[in-house]
């Protein structure tokens, strides 16, 4: 076999050099004859001695040589494959099946298996099944993240196919044959993974507290006990963010700034932002607690950025009524308590404040467009006449934006519609409100502050100018760039809130009868007739739309329903089951109901009055999407359920809505929701 294996390349010209050479000197030695025969035969017996000479050396150290080059290549071989079985990095082969046909001694450190080991990748991996490796595609390489044994690794796995093994060997004939081999390559990254973690522990973060009800509080104890009540929650703040190592600097008399690591705002969360709770025993004859909410910013790419998410984290705490926490992170917005009520602000100063501002932004227009929210209820028409009034007393140009008419705001609108004392595009539909926004148009949007069910989305990007007037609570889904923004969650309505700047809008401002009938219908539908969230200014609101021309007795005749309507929710009541001993949970059967979520959310309305019921929850499947309304009283916060459900609202009245799933379905989240949170204590 050894004297059929032929060299190549440098090697075989190196051999046969000497052989060249006696050639060279024959081809001299015919020149040299030519020139002298003496001369040329002396050398012609020069030219044979040395060929016999270099072609014995030649074929007897050729074997000796070839030998030695076998040899070497062999102990060369050895030599590999003993330093890849050194390798520090763990390596192994597997087949096209993924099974293990050889590794390496690190490999085998790592998964702890004796040499030989030649079971499926799967059995040591579970993560990496047969689809995810190489396979015949064009996908030659793979590369993923695992877990083992409490290590971290990245695993790479690169296709050798067995025809390029052939070609490099020159032993093997592959043509035609298609079959692969996989390297697999471990990485430990457990140390990396640990250090990177810690240098994300003790990044910064930036958080705001403020105290809700300072001076409510203050005012309900004695004048000379309110230093200490001050020293106390100061205190008591302090403390706290000192026991997470984080520094407390007190801004003003009811704000501070605090700096924390990362590291210590998760064990924040983990305790669920319990200083929220501790701050309310902080008692000393006060007859209010006090309420703090706090705002944390966190994982921005600078300082700067991490202070501006918490100071945007404490608006929306205070836009859903404070008592709560929120996180903000460039992915993400996390909400912590929120059980309190919220308190009412006793001042107008802040709604007069807002009325001079709405003032002169619309006298710098030309046009108003009035919305409201998807499916408009009497509040919402309500506020957005109120609106209307505004601007057609600044002499601007107005006009409500109102697609479909619900059975239940159907008798207000008539009010106004053949009216000769109105405009006949005083309600226009969401396509003539698109054409006629131009850049002199201010767009205000009432009893809502998601852009997603307002009436219409798109109309919030053809108007420069967006004036936001809401009462519910804000989530992470605002209306941004907002000119002006009047969120209060402590308002009954929004029909209250535009009622209370018609007041601080115009002097002697005069109503007509059929405007204040539509607020007024507004501030009771929010209120279930003056029973849920009903203050002092509620009464005040009402009291002066009274003064303005608003009757009971018509706005009761706007209430009527027909009687399908009465039965349907009748029969929602009647069907009710009682979760948990305290939660009502009920459906609606929207068939032949023009407005079947306005039953579903009178029901539950209705099924508070059960004793014994904390919360109800009615469900209504319309127009392929399940409509969850729910109400409470005052010892369940319906909107932390309902927001862990993809809506929201008030702590006593939320809704939300689900797509891609039946009712039985929806009530089995609901009921997964409600066990989740009564186990964490959430609710």
């Amino acid at each position: 076999m050894r004297t059929r294996i032929k060299l190549k390349g440098r090697v075989k010209a190196y051999i046969r050099y000497s052989i060249y050479l006696s050639i060279l000197l024959c081809i001299v030695d015919v020149g040299i004859f030519l020139i002298n025969i003496r001369a040329g035969a002396l050398l012609a017996g020069y030219a044979a001695i040395h060929l016999i000479i270099t072609l014995t050396l030649y074929f007897y150290n050729k074997p000796i040589i070839m030998n030695e080059l076998i040899s070497f290549a062999t102990e060369y071989g050895q030599i590999q494959r003993k330093l890849l079985r050194e390798l520090e990095l763990p390596y192994a082969l597997l087949d096209d099946r993924g099974k293990v046909i050889w590794t390496n001694a690190a490999f085998e450190t790592v998964i702890r298996q004796p040499k030989g080991y030649n079971k499926s990748i799967t059995s040591l991996f579970p993560a990496i099944t047969r689809d995810r490796l190489p396979d015949d595609s064009e996908m030659d390489e793979a590369q993923y993240e695992l877990e083992f044994e409490g290590s971290e690794y990245v695993a790479k796995f690169k296709k050798i196919t067995l025809k390029d093994i052939a070609e490099h060997s020159g032993i093997i004939d592959a043509e035609g044959y298609n079959g692969y081999l996989i390297a697999v390559y471990l990485f430990d990254e457990t140390a990396l993974h640990i250090a990177l973690q810690e240098v994300d522990d003790q990044s910064l973060a930036v958080g705001m507290v403020y105290l809700d009800n300072y001076d409510e509080a203050l005012e309900s104890v004695e004048e000379v006990r309110r230093s200490l009540l001050t020293a106390l929650i100061e205190r008591k703040v302090n403390k706290y963010i000192s026991a997470l190592d984080g520094i407390c600097k007190k801004l003003e008399k009811d704000k501070y700034l605090i700096i924390l690591r990362k590291r210590a705002v998760a064990q924040l969360q983990e305790q669920r932002f319990d200083l929220l709770e501790d701050v309310k025993t902080v008692n000393i004859g006060n007859e209010m607690a006090v309420t703090i909410s706090i705002g944390v910013g966190l994982d921005g790419l600078s300082y700067a950025q991490n202070y501006e998410f918490a100071r945007n984290a404490i608006d929306l705490a205070l836009g859903r009524g404070g008592d709560q926490a929120v996180v903000k992170t460039p992915e993400s917005i996390t909400y912590y308590g929120g059980k309190s009520q919220q308190v009412e602000k006793n001042t107008r100063v802040k709604a007069r404040v807002k009325a001079h501002a709405l003032r002169e932004i619309i006298t710098g227009k030309d046009q108003v467009l009035v919305m409201g929210h998807r499916m408009a209820d009497a509040d919402s028409f309500g506020a957005a006449v109120g609106i209307y009034r505004i601007a057609q007393t600044l002499g601007r140009k107005a006009h409500i934006v109102l697609n479909d008419v619900a059975s239940t705001i159907a008798p207000m609108v008539e009010l106004f519609r053949n009216n000769p004392e109105y405009e006949e595009d005083m309600i226009i539909g969401s396509s003539q409100a698109i054409e006629a926004a131009n850049s002199n148009t201010v767009l205000v949007v009432v009893d809502v502050n998601k852009p997603s069910i307002t009436e219409c989305p798109d109309l919030l990007r053809f108007c420069k100018s967006v004036v936001v007037l809401d009462h519910h609570r804000q989530g992470s889904e605002t209306v941004e760039n907002a000119t002006l923004s009047y969120v209060e969650p402590y308002a009954s309505s929004a029909s209250e809130m535009v009622s209370e700047i018609l007041q601080y809008t115009y002097d002697n401002i005069k109503i007509h009868s059929e405007e204040a009938d539509c607020m007024y219908a507004g501030i009771m539908v929010d209120t279930n007739n003056f029973l849920t969230k009903t203050g002092v200014r509620t009464f005040e609101a009402a009291a002066f739309l009274r003064r303005n021309g608003a009757d009971v007795t018509r706005v009761r005749k706007l209430f009527r329903e027909e009687a399908i309507e009465y039965k349907a929710r009748a029969d929602a009541v009647s069907q009710a089951e009682i979760y948990k001993q305290c939660f009502a949970i009920s459906i609606c059967n929207a068939e032949d109901l023009p407005s079947p979520t306005v039953i579903g959310a009178q029901a539950a309305n209705e099924l508070l009055n059960i004793r014994g019921v904390k919360a109800s929850f009615v469900l209504t499947d319309y127009q392929g999407k399940i409509y969850i309304s729910a109400r409470s009283i005052d010892e369940v916060n319906v909107q932390l359920i309902m927001e862990r459900m993809g809506g929201g609202g008030h702590m006593s009245t939320a809704a939300c809505q689900m797509e891609g799933v039946g009712i039985i379905e929806a009530i089995g989240a609901l009921k997964r929701t409600i066990d989740s949170m009564l186990e964490n204590n959430e609710i």
